[in-house]
Parts: structure tokens; sequence; C-alpha cells
């Protein structure tokens, strides 16, 4: 059972140093959220309205000019505590960056395709018994009943007409595949023209993590798991990448995004360009997009890191309340970065005064 419990400032390891300039700034982007945007309240029971005037506040010259005080003078601090002592852990994304091309030819033969127009939304009024509730998307068979989307096997050998919902066409299967895993891309088109593609549904089919596939099997030892690795593994058995990407059966469809300036980062699921190392993907069922979460963990990329990040974005596989995934950047100098992390974390939530938490432990539902 996971709980909040109230701490102060003083006895969070870490914050004084932090550098709450760069947090500001990641939360003053949530006033870029589109007005017709409406985010869900997670089960800790911060309601997004709780932000509003903070957001507002967090613009004015005071907060900006000490940022610190900014953020301990409006909000109070919670750690998230298990009762049997596990921690969290963190991972980390990136945005791709890869050559692309609209035109299907001999070299650039993989597609990133768009969403399928009979892929439709599953809920509680039309998902068929027979289906998990974890399937939130599927198809209409020939007789019209709801069943299952074609999953990344039978896309790749043909079950819909690729021809008709490639955005753009890409050389490696490799990195389309992870380009999957991130949910984003930035397509370098030639020319200087770049086009940004952003998650727009999947298949419905549960994730599976190949690399816990490659763990259990002894092709690689655990601690040595990353993106890195995987990729090499990849790379050396090419009789056998095709197979081991197709056990993760969900497939990953795409938009165009619209970049509200290049040097951003890509916009995600709360709708706001995301921050280098202050933009963290969380379990939106429990965290409130918006929310600030101190983040401390034991060893990213050879370092403790203890940074105040904004949740902003979401993930298939960040699942609890204390699992996160931290976003490195652009390129592939942030993906060396994103791709080497796994460490076991602490989150503290940064709660807005007057809403309800000022009372001790808290427990999550």
């Amino acid at each position: 059972m996971w709980s909040l419990r109230p701490i102060s400032y003083s006895a969070l390891s870490g914050w004084k140093d932090d550098d709450h300039g760069a947090a500001l700034a990641a939360f003053q982007r949530q006033a870029l959220k589109p007005i017709d945007e409406r985010y869900k309240t997670g089960s800790i029971g911060i309601t997004p309205a709780a932000f509003d005037p903070l957001i507002a506040l967090s613009q004015k010259p005071e907060a900006i000019k000490n940022p610190r005080h900014f953020f301990e003078d409006n909000f109070s601090v919670f750690k998230l505590v298990c009762n049997d002592e596990k921690r969290g852990q963190v991972t980390g994304f990136y945005e791709p960056e890869v050559e692309a091309q609209r035109g299907r030819d001999a070299q650039f033969a993989t597609p990133l395709l768009r969403r399928p127009d009979d892929l439709i939304v599953l809920n509680e009024s039309n998902r068929p018994s027979n289906l998990s509730e974890d399937y939130r998307f599927g198809r209409r068979d020939g007789n019209g009943n709801i069943v299952e989307y074609y999953d990344r096997a039978a896309i790749n050998r043909g079950a819909i007409n690729v021809d008709d919902f490639a955005i753009a066409w890409i050389k490696d299967p490799v990195d389309a595949f992870f380009i999957h895993v991130q949910g984003a891309a930035r397509l370098n088109m030639g020319n200087s023209d770049t086009v940004r593609i952003t998650y727009d549904g999947k298949s419905g089919h549960p994730f599976t993590a190949i690399g816990k596939c490659l763990i259990e099997r002894g092709e690689i030892a655990k601690d040595q798991i990353s993106m890195q690795s995987i990729r090499a593994w990849l790379s050396k058995n090419p009789d056998k990448a095709t197979a081991l990407m197709e056990e993760n059966r969900s497939y990953i469809f795409f938009k165009e995004a619209p970049s509200i300036n290049d040097n951003l980062g890509p916009i995600a699921a709360a709708k706001v360009p995301l921050t280098a190392e202050r933009s963290l993907a969380v379990d939106r069922l429990i965290h409130t997009f918006g929310t600030p979460i101190f983040v401390q963990a034991d060893k990213v990329n050879a370092a403790p890191f203890q940074h105040l990040m904004i949740a902003q974005e979401t993930g298939t596989a960040i699942v609890g309340p204390s699992r996160g995934d931290i976003f490195f950047g652009s390129g592939d100098l942030a993906g060396e970065k994103a791709g080497a992390v796994n460490s076991l974390c602490d989150f503290t939530i940064l709660v807005p005064h007057g809403i309800g938490f000022d009372e001790a432990g808290v427990q999550l539902p």
C-alpha cells in the first residue's frame, strides 16, 4: 500500500541545490495547453483546476526572480512511501531523429503509419466481454462484431495496406520499433525540412518489453540491459530480430504534430512541449498532468539525480505511483542518455495549498 506522508522542504535531500528556474520554466509551459484540452484527475486527487491559478502566478516577475520561493510558498510536499519499503523506478525516454521521405523506395521501405480508419476506441459501453479492460482499441470484423485489432506481426505481413496510411518511410525497422516505444520522432525529410510525429493510437495489445524477454532467455544479463544493448543484440541477430520485435504485439500509430517552436521538445500527452530532464512521464491514472514531482534517483548516467520535474507525459509501461520516465531531449545524444537509465528512486509530490491535503498520511485509493 502506497501513501503520501507530509515532510518539510528542509528534510528533502537535494532540494536546495536543484535548479528551480529550470523546473519553473517547465511548469510555465502548462500555460500552452490548448484551451479545449481537459486533463483527468488522477487517483491521488489533485484536480487540474488546482493548478490553474499557480500556472498564472508562475508567469509573474516575482516567481521568475525567485523560483524556489514560488514552489515553497504555494505547494506542500508529500513523499510517496510504501508500507513494505518498496521503492520506485525511473527509466528514460527521448525523441528520436531519423532520415525519412514521403515515398517508398528500395532504401526507405519501413513505414510510420497514421491511425487507420477502421481503428475504434473501446470503452465500457462497447468493449466485448471477451476482451480485457486493457484493450483500449479494436475494430469491427466482417460481421460487424468488435474484435481486437491486428497486431504487429499481422500488420508487418500486410493485414492493412500500409501505403494508404504511411506518413513517411524510413530505412531501418529497428529505428521504427524504437520510435514506437518512444511514441514520437523528428523526421528529417531533406532540404532542411523537418516533420514531427506523435502518438495517435495503437493496436490495443499489451506492451511487451523485449528487453525482459532477452533477460529471461539469458541473452543479456539483467545488469547490462539498456536500449543500447538491445539494439546491439538486434543488429547481431538479424535472423531473429523481427520475431523478437513482434513479441511486442502493440503497434503504434502516429499523426503529424504542429511544432510551436523547433527548439522546444515534442508535444506529448499533456499537450505541452516537453523539457529535457524536467518533464516526467507518469501513470496518468494516479498522477494529474501538471503535478510537480521531486525525483530522487540513485543513479542516472552515473550520478545521483535530484530534480524537480513536471508530470507531462504517460506511457504504456509507466504503471504505479512511483514509476516514472525522464525525458532527455531529442536526437542521438539524448537517446544515449535515456537508453542507459534504469534506477531505483523516490517520488515527492508537490501539492497546491488549500485542497485538503494538510492532514497526515493520505493513502492512495
